[in-house]
């Protein structure tokens, strides 16, 4: 499946969510260093399914192109299901960019990608 925020899973939910949880997912790892103070809360995201970029196993490695696609696809995931989420969006972008050692040229894709998905919008 495409990266998106549906593919997100929160490892440290609030104490709020704790309380009215009825699934175990919402409450594994209850013992995180978080306290009843949701003021305090560091959330602890994971993602679940990177379907089109493969993984570092996979024969042949994994392109730019690839990752710059993912990148793109959660991207307008969020413009489309989370309006206002522009400051996510960036925080999610210059994490990978900490992150990821091909950092530089997979935002660079990015980019490009993004020009290809707007003339793909005006053009048909």
């Amino acid at each position: 499946g495409d990266l998106t925020t549906s593919n997100v899973m929160m490892r440290n939910p609030p104490s709020s969510f704790e309380r009215d949880a009825t699934t175990t997912t919402t409450t594994a790892n209850s013992n995180d260093n978080h306290s009843n103070n949701n003021s305090d809360w560091k959330p602890r995201l994971v993602l679940i399914d990177f379907g089109l970029a493969g993984t570092a196993g996979s024969k042949g490695g994994v392109s730019h192109e690839e990752r710059a696609v993912d990148l793109y696809v959660l991207e307008r995931a969020f413009q489309a299901t989370h309006p206002g989420s522009a400051d996510l969006v960036r925080e999610v972008m210059r994490s990978y960019k900490g992150r990821c050692n091909t950092s530089d040229a997979v935002l660079q894709r990015l980019a490009q990608v993004r020009m290809r998905g707007r003339k793909r919008e005006c053009f048909g």
